[in-house]
């Protein structure tokens, strides 16, 4: 979390997510609905740290849910979900060593990592890397471009 008292907590819907119905992330209120977010998102996709969101109450008690992206930050998010195998401290010394690469890292589970990926970022060098740890059998990886147009979640599982 954050260490800003100016951060507040808006929340976007992700109805498809067999984990969770939604996420909560911290940001900055910046006046008229519109807040800037200062997480990396852990579930949601096609929301980037730094992004600027337009998000409205669906009720006073509610926080503010993400309806749009508004101004993009440039930056870009990825996740690694490692394998029970891998030791603790060796999947911190893996994230940790992306920082050569301007990237930044937090952390969502004891195994998935949400990477944030600022402007600067070598992508095609993080991504060379990221394939090698999958091919070494370490985790996966995903990119979180949007999924579904209109939306910050994920398509729909399909019944068989």
């Amino acid at each position: 979390m954050p260490n800003d008292n100016r951060l507040t907590r808006v929340h976007v819907d992700l109805p498809n997510n067999p984990s969770t119905g939604g996420e909560g992330m911290w940001a900055l209120a910046l006046g008229d609905e519109l807040y800037e977010l200062r997480n990396v998102p852990l579930q949601a996709y096609d929301l980037n740290l730094g992004d600027v969101v337009l998000a409205t109450r669906d009720s006073p008690q509610l926080v503010p849910e993400i309806r749009e992206v508004v101004r993009r930050s440039g930056h870009r998010t990825m996740r690694v979900v490692f394998k029970p195998s891998v030791p603790e401290a060796r999947k911190l010394d893996l994230v940790q060593s992306l920082r050569f690469l301007s990237a930044s890292f937090e952390r969502g589970t004891e195994r998935c990592f949400a990477l944030d990926l600022p402007p600067e970022a070598d992508i095609t060098r993080v991504q060379a890397i990221l394939d090698e740890w999958q091919d070494k059998g370490w985790g996966e990886y995903e990119t979180c471009e949007s999924r579904v147009p209109g939306s910050f979640d994920d398509a729909p599982e399909e019944l068989t």
